[in-house]
């Protein structure tokens, strides 16, 4: 596993160029990092791509080295390419820029969620899809992992162990949200020596009537000899508390042997006063990993960050339900990009917005050579 950053060209020196040889105009690493930089600095369409690049032409030709000499690649040919790059090798390369960044990365926790394309939506026999990527976050780093397309007549419950045979799971707490709450996938992280964290809803039934039993119990004796958490916090005229238990008394799940190393069940339990409103709600989950009812709080609220950090930051700085990418296999190789280029704006200073962060590395070589500071050839 490499631990040193090295040119950014080097993560796709691999990737196959899917083009007819003879009918290739425009250098293909060209066609990447234009794509990439153009992604950084604000570009959120292969027409504003090919914009960025015309604009930048001696930047790109100086500081990356790219062949330009038949021109900047057009709009369609940036589409073209990227709709026909098989996402898996271009997942690939991704995998090999994380895995650069190894030192910096203490898995602790990765959360599992899946994200609709919305903009992909179109209309197929069968009625409308919309493409759907499930994605692996490091809660801590607030870099994504690797992703993985959910299959046309799918969803997450296929897509999630695909995903987790990428991943190097050891250590860490794996946190899925009540879709990914499958006796397989709660194996498949325990053999890759990882811990789970599953959210339990009723599509779970016997588990969740089991857990549900549990916490009433618990409630009636007041929680005696549980190991349990209580947080307050009031800002901007709402107050939340939330509160968190832990059973490992699993004697009422009636299945308990047939999830995988299963040693606790956790409730926790959210409520919120807004100008008077207030509501709650209860989350139950089970996990392969023994804890007190602080690290599972935490654990539960850190598990919102791939939510909260990733996918609206996509939505509101990369404008990415916007996206109307619905060829070949654009739509999840664009996402990898923006998802690189979050982790890249991510870590640069100043602290201000993933959005004015986008403009000014547009705007700003320096700045945008500080991005990629990590990433350009010495």
């Amino acid at each position: 596993m490499a631990t040193t950053p090295r040119p950014l060209a080097d993560y796709f020196a691999d990737l196959r160029d899917p083009r007819v040889a003879l009918k290739c105009e425009h250098d293909f690493m060209a066609i990447i990092l234009i794509v990439v930089c153009a992604t950084l600095a604000g570009a959120d369409d292969f027409v504003s791509m090919a914009t960025f690049a015309d604009a930048k032409r001696t930047w790109l030709r100086e500081r990356l080295g790219l062949n330009l000499n038949n021109g900047i690649p057009s709009h369609d040919t940036l589409n073209r390419v990227f709709a026909a790059i098989r996402p898996d090798e271009f997942g690939a390369c991704f995998l090999g820029w994380v895995e650069s960044m190894s030192d910096r990365l203490k898995l602790k926790q990765i959360a599992i969620d899946g994200k609709a394309m919305r903009g992909s939506r179109r209309k197929t026999g069968a009625g409308y899809r919309t493409v759907q990527i499930v994605s692996a976050w490091a809660s801590e780093n607030g870099v994504t992992l690797a992703q993985v397309r959910t299959d046309e007549k799918s969803n997450e419950i296929t897509a999630i162990p695909e995903l987790l045979q990428l991943l190097d799971v050891s250590g860490a707490l794996v946190s899925i949200d009540a879709a990914g709450c499958q006796k397989d996938i709660a194996a498949r992280v325990v053999a890759g020596r990882g811990d789970y964290l599953l959210a339990v809803k009723d599509n779970q039934p016997r588990l969740f009537e089991d857990i549900r039993v549990m916490a009433g119990a618990a409630l009636e004796a007041d929680y005696t000899g549980l190991s349990r958490c209580a947080t307050e916090e009031e800002a901007h005229g709402r107050e939340e508390f939330r509160f968190c238990f832990v059973m490992t008394d699993l004697a009422g799940i009636r299945d308990r042997d047939l999830w995988k190393g299963l040693k606790s069940v956790v409730c926790v339990v959210r409520g919120r006063s807004v100008n008077g409103k207030e509501g709650s709600e209860v989350q139950y989950y089970i996990s392969s990993r023994r804890g007190s009812g602080k690290m599972f709080l935490e654990a539960s609220r850190r598990h919102w960050g791939i939510e909260n950090a990733c996918h609206w930051v996509l939505d509101v700085a990369f404008r990415e339900d916007d996206h109307r990418l619905r060829e070949g296999h654009a739509p999840e190789n664009m996402s990898l990009v923006r998802k690189m280029a979050l982790a890249m704006l991510k870590k640069t200073k100043p602290n201000m917005g993933i959005k004015n962060k986008r403009l000014k590395a547009g705007w700003d070589d320096s700045f945008l050579e500080d991005v990629l500071r990590d990433f350009l050839r010495k």
